[in-house]
């Protein structure tokens, strides 16, 4: 099983922001924040194109090319870490209702305060640590 996921940032006037949406009806960390989007990879389609369509489909968003910087192996998924940097104005996004409740722009303290109060998935509080420490390089 392969899957994808989606570092967004951008530069506000309190320091490195990340997009953040909160998940609904996908069966997995339901009702918790999540990483601006992810999703599994199709059948005959790669990873990028994975990518580029689970922002389209999450948030609305167009994006072309997007960097790789990690590929996480769990016990059955082999997971693409994303980044882009964009200052893109949330409503200009349209987020996919069915399984996105809302999105916004975080800080790192925020994030770690949701993660503390068992806010944020669990599951890729980890991928969201390697995206700091592929920011900080």
């Amino acid at each position: 099983l392969s899957a994808v996921i989606l570092f967004l940032t951008r530069n506000s006037d309190n320091g490195e922001e990340i997009l953040f949406q909160k998940r609904k009806n996908t069966g997995y960390s339901d009702g918790k924040y999540d990483l601006a989007a992810s999703g599994h990879v199709e059948a005959n389609e790669s990873m990028k194109h994975a990518m580029c369509r689970e922002a389209e489909e999450e948030l609305g968003i167009k994006i072309n090319n997007p960097t790789l910087f990690k590929q996480a192996n769990g016990k059955n998924t082999i997971c693409d870490l994303y980044y882009i940097k964009d200052d893109i104005d949330i409503s200009k996004m349209t987020i996919q209702k069915e399984e996105v409740e809302t999105i916004k722009w975080a800080s790192i303290d925020e994030i770690n305060n949701l993660m503390n109060n068992g806010e944020f998935n669990k599951g890729h509080y980890m991928m969201f640590k390697d995206c700091l420490e592929f920011l900080n390089k």
